[in-house]
């Protein structure tokens, strides 16, 4: 994922925060916020210390990270959204992770 398509600040990931909505299943959360007039969607990622170790926290991030660039063309674009692991994430294989990630984009309708 190229730094464009990235939220990294710490006052967005607030921003998407405090005003987007948020949908979950039992492996993900996802807050969605629209932003009119982008080019393309910005995402961000959070795995917290729950989720395991640093070689765990940063094996989840690639295998989110491979399963968005595998949906990348299907994202609606003028959407800001964080992903956010939760402990049943870490035992999951990329399959599992990107059937349950496209599951959680469906409901909150980023999906084309």
């Amino acid at each position: 994922m190229r730094k464009a398509y990235r939220v990294k600040r710490e006052a967005e990931f607030q921003k998407v925060f405090h005003n987007g909505k948020s949908t979950a299943n039992r492996q993900f959360i996802v807050y969605v916020l629209t932003k009119e007039k982008q080019e393309h969607f910005r995402v961000g990622i959070s795995v917290g210390k729950k989720i395991g170790n640093a070689v765990v926290r940063n094996s989840v991030k690639r295998k989110i990270r491979q399963s968005l660039t595998e949906l990348k063309n299907e994202l609606k674009s003028d959407k800001d959204f964080i992903v956010i692991a939760r402990v049943p994430a870490a035992k999951m294989t990329t399959k599992e992770v990107k059937k349950s990630l496209s599951h959680v984009l469906k409901l909150a309708k980023m999906l084309n």
